[in-house]
Parts: C-alpha cells; sequence; structure tokens
C-alpha cells in the first residue's frame, strides 16, 4: 500500500465521521419528560444557535407563582397548605408554599437618559401594597384535572385555604 492509498483511506474515514456527526445533530433530544409545543419547524429547515423553534414544557415540573400583597405575607409562611382552584375545574388542587419572593423591581430605579431616576407621578399621593412573587409547590392533582402552563387560578394559603377564603389571583408557570 502506496502512502497516496493510506491517505484516501484516512480522508474516507474522516467524510463517514463528519457525516455521522452531522446526522446525530438532526435528532433533537429533550432534557426532561414533557409535552412539546410551539412547534415552528417544518422539513428542510435549518435550526440556528440561540433561535427558538420549539418549547417543550417539564410535565413534572408545574408550579404556580403566587403575587400576595405585602400586606398580607405576615399569614403566609414556607411549608404553609395551599388550595389552588383552577379557573377551568371544579376540584381543587393542593400544594404548599415553596418559597417567598425577597425582591421585587422597583421601575422607579430605571435612570433616564440623564442618570436620574425616572419617577411615575401618577401614583403621587396614593400608596399601594406592592405584589410579592409566592412559589407553591404542587403536591396533587385530582383526576381528570389538566395542567398547562400559564392557566389563571385563585389560590388559599394557612388559614384561608382551610377556611376557602381566596387571597390571590395568579397564573400557572410551567
Amino acid at each position: 500500500m502506496g502512502p497516496s492509498h493510506v491517505r484516501s483511506g484516512f480522508a474516507r474515514s474522516s467524510i463517514a465521521a463528519v457525516a455521522q456527526i452531522n446526522l446525530d445533530r438532526t435528532t433533537i433530544r429533550a432534557p426532561v419528560d414533557g409535552y412539546v409545543t410551539n412547534l415552528r419547524l417544518r422539513p428542510g429547515d435549518y435550526a440556528t444557535a440561540g433561535v427558538t423553534h420549539v418549547s417543550v414544557i417539564d410535565a413534572t415540573g408545574f408550579w404556580i407563582t403566587a403575587y400576595f400583597e405585602e400586606t398580607k405575607l405576615s399569614r403566609i409562611a414556607v411549608g404553609a397548605r395551599a388550595e389552588i382552584r383552577l379557573m377551568g375545574f371544579a376540584p381543587p388542587v393542593s400544594g404548599h408554599v415553596d418559597s417567598i419572593g425577597h425582591g421585587i423591581a422597583d421601575a422607579n430605579e430605571s435612570p433616564n437618559h440623564l442618570g436620574l431616576p425616572s419617577v411615575n407621578p401618577v401614583f403621587t399621593w396614593v400608596r399601594l401594597a406592592q405584589r410579592i412573587p409566592v412559589r407553591i409547590h404542587i403536591d396533587t392533582v385530582p383526576p381528570g384535572v389538566s395542567l398547562a402552563a400559564g392557566m389563571t387560578c385563585s389560590v388559599a394559603v394557612g388559614e384561608a385555604a382551610a377556611g376557602g377564603r381566596l387571597l390571590s389571583r395568579l397564573d400557572f408557570l410551567p
């Protein structure tokens, strides 16, 4: 065997390796078990890094972010029981408080082009309670209830959950 024969064999094996890598890249693997949604690909489309063409909702990763007024936070604690009522389903979903947010953005802190705070003058004499995010872990979902990211529900926490009083309107998040 001559040197040119060895080079052509090496070239063929390199081409085959590159072809295998390209073939492997045509398969999309999800990092979680879940639901494919918002699929925006057709046969022959090219995928580009950083461009979303498909969304995968983790089937086991649903949670709720409830936005409670700061005046109600003294009655909410991590681990407290939560009752969730979905707008589209009668049976309640049960859960518990997983965490309470420790900060929210202040729109007045965004500087203008001069570097000065942009203070919104609309609520000069009215003080509104801020809404603080409270993350609710879902413990049980009744049979027949199907969860979808973005659903609207109402949440009662702690004693309010036991008494059926609703404390917060919120959105379901994946």
